[in-house]
């Protein structure tokens, strides 16, 4: 995503990128790198927002999250909780303490997953992830109707089973696929499409 809003020429974007390890890939772009922040504690929050601090921002994009599977024996208690904890929680917390920076036309792109809906569950288990992605979505919903009066838009989007570490390559898509086609879904978010819930290839998907 990094790499193809650079590549636009109109509009032309400055990019700014908050990670806790950046790869060589980003290291080759001209995309301004803040290192070394994890966001699911209070001094990551502290540190995104002073890396950010007086810029404004027309596009949020919330892609930090963890899978780990869950079956209901032996239930880890622990995973499920780190789960929330960087799945639902730190995107909201990012949201909440960049809020002024978001002026009105603004778009916030929270990236979550087909897991997180409860009418499309026909395979059960993953307890962490589906939940916590489930809380993401509602969270983004709630984010919606309250930034509304701001005028700034919430996209709820699922990426697609996209090939990367965290399916162990076994995707039906590619990384830059995929982000052609988040894009194209933030670039039709507005007001009157803010808060669905949406595939990648624009399906609006069941919560």
């Amino acid at each position: 995503m990094v790499r193809q809003l650079l590549e636009r020429d109109a509009p032309a974007w400055r990019v700014s990128v908050v990670c806790r390890t950046p790869t060589d890939e980003l290291g080759a772009l001209t995309a301004q790198v803040h290192s070394g922040v994890d966001i699911t504690t209070d001094a990551g929050i502290n540190a995104t927002r002073s890396a950010l601090d007086g810029q404004p921002i027309d596009l949020l994009v919330l892609v930090a999250g963890v899978l780990e599977r869950n079956p209901l024996e032996p239930l880890d208690v622990a995973s499920i909780r780190k789960q929330f904890e960087l799945n639902a929680l730190a995107p909201l917390r990012v949201v909440a303490a960049l809020r002024a920076q978001l002026p009105a036309g603004a778009k916030v792109a929270l990236l979550t997953s087909r897991m997180g809906s409860i009418g499309d569950n026909d395979s059960g288990s993953h307890y962490g992830y589906r939940m916590s992605k489930a809380a993401l979505n509602a969270a983004g919903k709630s984010l919606a109707v309250d930034l509304a009066p701001a005028g700034v838009a919430v996209g709820i989007l699922h990426p697609g089973y996209v090939r990367t570490r965290m399916t162990g390559n076994s995707g039906l898509i590619d990384a830059d696929e995929s982000a052609r086609l988040l894009l194209a879904r933030i670039d039709e978010l507005n007001a009157s499409n803010s808060g669905t819930f949406r595939h990648a290839n624009g399906d609006e998907l069941p919560w």
